[in-house]
């Protein structure tokens, strides 16, 4: 009777498997790493205990990854770190979930840093996280061209608020009293810094799927806000915006005018300023150690 009336299925697997199967699937799919490379660099100074390190890496990780499953569903995504995205395995509904709850295994390890101030920097992190996230969605679904200023300051928000996640919680657990100058001042320079090479290594490959799929998803990246905001009569870029498209020729239209506005070599010249910045920045703490100059190197900032 047992046998007969049994829901099981034949093989079943256990209930935390099933909830973390699309988080687990992207973990996985390994990124580049380099917040973990940053954090082991920012650790030359701030020397805290090795076990705490790991408790960061992993609520920086478990967000990160969280982050990812949302941004792929909400950009509609076909790709992530080469393979399909999490929601055309598992479905939307249960990436939405699953990334939901990797939000809550991160805060579950919160207690691990024996430090009640964790929870505030964690939650106001989190907050800027969804800033900057929905002020992207906005300006992408009104089609509404933000300036250079606050697009800087959204890339703040939402790539660089982890960054300072890992900063913040390492300076609370270090008793080290260096880098005790505000971390606002410094992560305002330094993610800008990170986040503009991302954007200006992409236009050095601008037929290469990545700067494409700003078009496709109706992003407004730095050099597309630079083209607009160069000639506000001309709308071709805005219109092409607007569709959405994947059609090749529409792009290679794009990053022509794109190029004719001088938008490329501004993103550089740009860059060049970013990373002066942050070079004085990290020499003024005390120059070159193995895991900075690694950072350093990732992020195409040469010291």
């Amino acid at each position: 009777m047992d046998g007969v009336n049994s829901t099981k299925p034949p093989s079943c697997t256990n209930e935390e498997e099933i909830i973390r199967a699309p988080l687990d699937y992207l973990l996985r799919a390994s990124g580049k790493g380099v917040r973990d490379k940053m954090m082991n660099a920012f650790n030359e100074w701030l020397q805290i205990p090795e076990e705490k390190l790991e408790v960061i890496k992993r609520v920086v990780g478990l967000l990160h990854t969280a982050s990812l499953l949302i941004d792929d569903i909400q950009d509609s995504s076909k790709l992530r770190r080469g393979i399909p995205v999490a929601h055309s395995i598992f479905g939307i509904a249960q990436t939405i979930n699953s990334a939901n709850y990797a939000f809550y295994m991160a805060q579950q390890e919160l207690p691990k840093l024996e430090d009640p101030r964790a929870f505030e920097i964690f939650t106001e992190e989190l907050l800027n996280l969804h800033r900057g996230q929905g002020m992207d969605l906005y300006w992408r679904d009104a089609l509404v061209c933000p300036t250079e200023e606050e697009y800087l300051i959204m890339v703040s928000n939402k790539t660089g608020g982890l960054f300072r996640l890992a900063v913040r919680l390492m300076q609370m657990a270090s008793e080290s009293d260096v880098l005790r100058f505000p971390s606002s001042t410094f992560w305002g320079r330094f993610s800008r810094s990170a986040t503009t090479t991302s954007t200006s290594r992409a236009t050095s490959y601008v037929k290469n799927k990545g700067f494409g799929e700003d078009l496709t998803e109706g992003k407004f990246s730095f050099p597309i806000i630079h083209s607009i905001r160069s000639n506000p009569a001309n709308i071709q870029i805005l219109n092409i915006l607007r569709q959405r498209t994947e059609d090749e020729d529409v792009k290679r239209f794009a990053i022509q005018y794109i190029e004719s506005t001088g938008s490329f070599s501004y993103c550089r010249e740009r860059l060049a300023d970013l990373t002066a910045e942050a070079r004085e920045i990290v020499q003024g703490m005390g120059g070159k150690t193995k895991h900075v100059d690694k950072l350093v190197e990732m992020l195409g900032l040469k010291i």
